[in-house]
Formats: structure tokens, C-alpha cells, sequence
């Protein structure tokens, strides 16, 4: 007999042992969940345990789902089914479940941002009555095929250093454009002690900025990457030019919406395709 319930805060410890017994099975090659990542994942994501659930069989976890909650609504950051008890209607149970409470408690937008590989999910996320709004694309670029500055011609601003807070300060983040859940500007705040970011300044203001963070020895990630004059080209590229002097041979840059930047932008600067994520969105409802 199967039981589903929601979670509290002292729960972390069974949500942990619930995602390394049903989300790590679908995927192998990533870390164990530890009660570190998972508390982790509340500052940066702001994952709420009360809108996170368990089913239950007898004393063993077979499904979980993680919900964050944000005044925006509320993202299904993981949903997975242990695969000894999948197609019996476990995940469509969890979702329908939280989606009655925050029709009562709100916020009533939910979303998902479902990689395109996960064809079931995909589907279990259609047959509950979420659309697809967008596709998130993961583009990386390959650093070596660019030039360093020495030969990149003529520069059309000064670089400096530049943080988190200098871009809230000069209120960057109020009016920016639609990006995935992990690099909105709440998670960029509660991440700004390890991002490391350069903006392009005029005499008058900032022309545009980068925002990073190092991977591992040769591959930086970009949390944010904007130009604040028409997409100036010139600009980003400057901005990405420093990251190659800083030895970095791949630059990635997950999930993007197709209204952060354009495509025609993003290959003319040499990031390239590579994974898709299908950005679902639903409305809660009663059951």
C-alpha cells in the first residue's frame, strides 16, 4: 500500500535518501544527494520542504518530488519514480497533490524545465495539463577558435571587475530579460560571494556585463550574459575574450531562453547548440 505525504524542514534527511534511492537510478553519473547539496539547493533555489513530497511503500521512499517556491510561482526542480514502480501512476499523484495546495496557498504558476531526452516525463508533464512556453538551449563555445584581445581589433569600452551587488545596485536585475529558474537574479544573489563577473563601461554607465563561475580548471560557466546597447556584439565579445585570457578553453552556457539573447547572437559570438530543455508551465488546480 502506497502513501504520499508532504514534507517539513526536519525532513531534509528523508528527502535526501528518497532522491539517491529514486532520481539517482535515472542518473548514474551524478553525485549522491547529501544533506550539504540539499540544504544547498534551499539557499540557491529556494527549494521549500513543505512543497516537496514522499511516496511512500511501507518504510521505503519509491517516488519524490522537489518543489521551489518563489513569489513567481513554483518550480518541480526533480520529480522521479523509483523504476521498480513506474507506470502506476506515482509521479501523476505527486504532482496533482501539489498542485491542490498551492491552489489553495499559492502561487498558482507552476513550471518545469524537463530535458528533451526525457521523453516520459515530457509526457507526464503534457497528460497533467501543462504547455510548453519555451525551449531551454544549452550552447557552449569553444575558446580556442576565438581571438585574444591582442588581435581581436579595436575595443569600444573599458573592462573592470564587477559583482552581483554593483549590478543590483544600479537596479540591472528589475527589468532583465526571461532566464531559467538557476540563473535568475535571486539565485545570482545568494550566489554572488563565488561569481566573478567583468562589465564593459562607458563614461556614463555599464554597457554591458558577464557574470561566472569556474567549473573546473578549463571550463567557466556563464550565469548571466547582457549587453544593455541593442545586443552589442562588440561588447560581449570583449566580455568573453576575457575569460580566454584567464586560460579558460569552454565556455558553457545552460538553459537559455530564447528571449535572453538571440540565437543569431549567440552563434555570431561562437557558442554553439548542444542539450535542449522543454519549459513547461501550469496553473494550480484543485483536484
Amino acid at each position: 500500500m502506497s502513501s504520499y505525504r508532504f514534507c517539513r524542514t526536519d525532513d531534509i534527511d528523508l528527502l535526501v535518501d528518497a532522491l539517491n534511492r529514486c532520481w539517482a537510478p535515472h542518473f548514474p553519473n551524478e553525485p549522491p544527494m547529501t544533506p550539504a547539496a540539499f540544504k544547498r539547493s534551499i539557499r540557491d533555489l529556494q527549494v521549500w520542504c513543505s512543497s516537496c513530497m514522499v511516496a511512500m511503500s511501507g518504510p521505503d521512499p519509491i517516488g519524490v518530488l522537489i518543489g521551489a517556491k518563489r513569489s513567481s510561482g513554483t518550480l518541480i526542480h526533480r520529480i522521479a519514480v523509483h523504476p521498480d514502480h513506474l507506470r502506476q501512476g506515482h509521479g501523476r499523484h505527486l504532482l496533482t497533490s501539489l498542485s491542490s495546495k498551492l491552489a489553495i496557498l499559492g502561487p498558482p504558476r507552476i513550471v518545469a524545465e524537463v530535458p528533451e531526452s526525457l521523453a516520459a516525463t515530457c509526457e507526464l508533464f503534457s497528460a497533467c495539463g501543462y504547455l510548453e512556453e519555451a525551449a531551454l538551449t544549452d550552447y557552449e563555445r569553444d575558446n580556442s577558435q576565438h581571438p585574444t584581445p591582442n588581435s581581436q581589433g579595436d575595443q569600444s569600452g573599458f573592462v573592470i571587475p564587477i559583482t552581483v551587488e554593483d549590478l543590483a545596485a544600479n537596479g540591472l536585475f528589475e527589468e532583465g530579460p526571461q532566464v531559467c529558474w538557476e540563473r535568475s537574479f535571486q539565485t545570482l544573489i545568494a550566489r554572488k560571494d563565488e561569481i566573478a563577473g567583468r562589465g564593459v563601461a562607458s563614461d556614463e554607465r555599464i554597457e554591458a556585463y558577464l557574470l561566472y563561475v569556474r567549473r573546473d580548471d578549463s571550463t567557466a560557466e556563464i550565469l548571466s550574459l547582457r549587453s544593455l546597447v541593442d545586443e552589442n556584439p562588440a561588447h560581449l565579445h570583449q566580455l568573453l575574450t576575457q575569460l580566454t585570457v584567464q586560460g579558460f578553453e569552454r565556455v558553457i552556457f545552460p538553459r537559455v531562453h530564447p528571449e535572453e539573447i538571440s540565437t543569431d547572437v549567440l552563434e555570431g559570438l561562437g557558442f554553439r547548440p548542444s542539450t535542449t530543455r522543454r519549459l513547461f508551465a501550469g496553473r494550480a488546480r484543485a483536484a
